[in-house]
């Protein structure tokens, strides 16, 4: 038999952040660690089933080219939310 999940105020906010942003599921469920389904009943509980009238579009950008390593898209939404937030990509070279 599965382990309750016992829910946090971050795990929630995360749920209908990452629903805002128009992520999918398994997506949401990927970010989080736990099943699909699991989520998806938390979701409904803390009324964030579905998505919001302001939610993103998905960008389909499959056929462009990789961004380099530190391009400013992919580095801020790497570091989102975390310690590293707003700090600058540093090349290996420019560690002081």
């Amino acid at each position: 038999m599965p382990r309750k999940t016992v829910w946090t105020d971050g795990q929630d906010a995360q749920i209908r952040r990452l629903r805002t942003e128009g992520a999918s599921w398994e997506v949401v469920a990927l970010a989080l660690g736990l099943a699909r389904l699991a989520v998806i009943e938390r979701a409904r509980e803390i009324g964030a089933e579905r998505l919001p009238a302001n939610a993103v579009a998905f960008l389909d950008e499959s056929g462009r080219e990789p961004l380099p390593a530190g391009h400013g898209d992919s580095w801020g939404a790497i570091n989102r939310g975390t310690s590293l937030e707003n700090v600058p990509f540093q090349t290996p070279g420019d560690i002081r």
